[in-house]
């Protein structure tokens, strides 16, 4: 989370997903006394406004996420520090932590829209699900730049 790419890379994903760290599937920025936020981080918030989906928080973390992850990071709870934790470890377990770090954003993009549906495949794509809406490319990028981050 210390790289500035890594950093500026998570703000990106936060923005294609629409949440905040006390968001529930469902939660509309922007919507004041929105019933699928949470106050309580102690643990995952579970399933949101269809009753299914449990994505949560700052990246929209599932419930079976955090418990992987949570786990194996020895984390039990749903903190907005738990949050960016885990968003970091799932990118390290798929392998673009140097990618990114090196700004080759275009080239990590297939193997996170797997994982945040929000996310396009890479330039002039879709996403893997297309029933989900998705942020295109360039806007995604533009977050990241905005954020700070730096591409090749």
């Amino acid at each position: 989370m210390c790289h500035p790419n890594v950093a500026a890379f998570l703000k990106a994903i936060a923005a294609a997903e629409g949440g905040g760290y006390d968001f529930k599937y469902g939660a509309l920025k922007g919507r004041s006394n929105d019933r699928w936020r949470f106050t309580d981080t102690s643990t995952h918030p579970g399933p949101g406004i269809d009753g299914k989906s449990t994505a949560a928080g700052m990246y929209q973390i599932t419930r079976p996420t955090w418990q992987h992850h949570g786990g194996k990071l020895g984390l039990d709870d749903f903190s907005p520090r738990t949050q960016d934790l885990i968003a970091v470890e799932i990118l390290r377990s798929l392998g673009v932590m140097e990618p990114i770090k090196a700004g080759q954003i275009a080239s990590v993009m297939p193997k996170v829209a797997r994982t945040w549906a929000a996310l396009p495949k890479g330039p002039g794509q879709g996403n893997h699900y297309p029933h989900q809406r998705y942020m295109k490319f360039d806007d995604f990028l533009s977050a990241y730049l905005s954020e700070g981050g730096q591409a090749v």
